[in-house]
């Protein structure tokens, strides 16, 4: 997904964006020297452009020059102002800011709406996704437990992207919404009839806005890897969640503490960090184990699935 955020809109220039698919095209080819070369030419015509100034980060840092690289993500992080490349992740990841709560709403909607087409076919593809189906029986596992009946009668899917998780969970829920910031991804999940209302938004203003005790299932699937800190999630859906009613999620984790952004600008959670939090706020862990939902760069990737209650 690295390449869809660095795809540009035009520069304005003719020149510059020759320049550019020049060198996208070399860094495609694993030329990432002839890339540099091109991506600084390009920004000596257009010196403000941000994506040209990401792809050269990305070019120095594929070469091993971490100071230019980090020098020129400043740059992109200047020129855009709204963080829709996520020159800020990057920075993070690098160690040079701090770390961020959450991707940028910008970041994520145009990553998503450039994804949208292709997601299913490459998420559960090429990387073998299953968040979906783990979470299912993460669910059905605590409601066998605690002598719940697998059913609800309004669930909403957070980060509902294509509808992959509302397809796992439609055939136990009376009345399924989905809310997800890119209208790419809605506009996917609208088109299988899976949900009985879809929602562009992002996922905490959604909580916010909704009813009171409206819903007795929430799930978030691989949308929390966008969030770092879940205080104010966690905090958002203790009023909307029914006495007793579930939230289930998936995310990535890593061996140290709290929040980091990890190699693929993603966020990972330690697992003393959502435990954590979910005290915090009054929510109570039912179910809490590690499982990969999906590969990245052909090895399982890290992760945790979480039952929590009201």
């Amino acid at each position: 997904m690295r390449e869809d955020r660095l795809a540009a809109a035009t520069s304005g220039d003719l020149r510059a964006d020759r320049r550019y698919l020049y060198a996208e095209a070399s860094a495609a080819e694993g030329d990432q020297v002839a890339a540099a070369e091109l991506f600084a030419q390009c920004l000596e015509i257009v010196p403000d452009w941000a994506p040209a100034w990401f792809a050269l980060g990305s070019a120095r840092e594929r070469l091993g020059d971490v100071d230019g690289a980090i020098a020129a993500y400043r740059r992109a992080a200047a020129s855009d102002l709204e963080d829709v490349l996520g020159a800020s992740l990057t920075l993070a990841r690098l160690g040079e800011v701090p770390t961020p709560a959450a991707a940028a709403p910008a970041y994520v909607a145009r990553l998503f709406d450039q994804y949208a087409p292709r997601f299913d076919a490459h998420l559960v593809g090429s990387l073998g996704y299953r968040g979906p189906a783990l979470l299912y029986e993460a669910v059905r596992d605590v409601c066998e437990r605690t002598n719940r009946p697998m059913h609800f009668a309004r669930a909403l899917d957070l980060g509902c992207g294509t509808g992959l998780a509302g397809a796992a969970f439609r055939g136990c829920v009376d009345h399924l919404e989905g809310v997800d910031l890119s209208e790419g991804m809605i506009a996917q999940a609208r088109a299988k009839g899976i949900y009985d209302a879809l929602h562009v938004g992002e996922i905490v203003a959604q909580l916010h806005a909704a009813r009171a005790h409206s819903f007795d299932l929430i799930v978030a699937t691989d949308v929390l890897v966008y969030i770092g800190d879940f205080t104010p999630l966690f905090r958002e859906t203790i009023p909307v969640l029914t006495p007793g009613g579930l939230l289930a999620l998936t995310t990535e984790t890593h061996a140290g503490e709290g929040y980091v952004v990890g190699s693929d600008s993603r966020f990972t959670h330690a697992r003393s960090y959502v435990l954590g939090i979910a005290e915090n706020v009054g929510l109570h862990v039912r179910l809490l184990e590690n499982a990969s939902t999906r590969r990245n760069k052909h090895s399982e990737m890290a992760g945790l699935i979480c039952v929590i209650s009201s």
